[in-house]
C-alpha cells in the first residue's frame, strides 16, 4: 500500500470524491449508521490516503492539537471491507501516528475508538480512558497514546 498524505487543498476531485465515498460505504451503509460524516472538520485536516494501485483503500484525517481535541488526534480510520484481510488497518494507523509526530511535532494522540476495536488501537499502544461512550449510536472509548491514563 501507497500512503500519502495531503492537505484538504491538495486533495484531487477524484481523491475528494474517493475518500467520502469510501467512508459512506463504511459508516454509513456497512455499519448502518445515520450520521453527518461531512462535518466541516475535513478543511483542517491532514488527510492520510492508502493507495492500492490507483484505488483509495484505507484513509485517516489526522488534526494538530486544538483543532479537534486538545490533544492531536486521528479519526475516520476506515479500510475498504475487500482490502481488511492484507492488514492495511495497521499501515494506516501506522502512518497517521507518523504523520501526526512529523507534521504537528506531537506526541500525545487523542482518539474516539469504537468499543469493539479496543484491541486492536492498544496494539498500537492506545490506551482506555473513561468509560464507554455512545457516538453516533455506536459505543466508543476515549483511548491515548503517550499520555498519563
Amino acid at each position: 500500500m501507497n500512503v500519502q498524505i495531503k492537505t484538504f487543498e491538495a486533495l484531487s476531485i477524484t481523491e475528494l470524491y474517493n475518500l467520502l465515498q469510501l467512508r459512506s460505504e463504511v459508516f454509513v451503509v456497512e455499519q448502518d449508521c445515520v450520521y453527518q460524516d461531512m462535518d466541516g472538520n475535513d478543511k483542517n485536516a491532514l488527510h492520510v490516503l492508502g493507495f492500492k494501485d490507483d484505488t483509495i483503500v484505507a484513509y485517516t484525517r489526522i488534526f494538530k492539537p486544538g483543532d479537534y481535541f486538545t490533544e492531536a488526534s486521528i479519526g475516520r480510520v476506515v479500510v475498504n471491507k475487500k482490502y481488511r484481510a492484507f492488514k492495511y488497518g495497521y499501515a494506516i494507523m501506522k502512518a497517521s501516528i507518523s504523520g501526526v509526530e512529523t507534521h504537528f511535532n506531537a506526541h500525545v494522540i487523542k482518539i474516539s475508538a469504537q468499543e469493539h476495536l479496543k484491541q486492536f488501537y492498544s496494539n498500537l499502544g492506545f490506551k482506555q480512558k473513561g468509560y464507554s461512550y455512545l457516538e453516533d449510536g455506536i459505543p466508543h472509548i476515549a483511548m491515548y497514546r503517550n499520555a498519563s491514563v
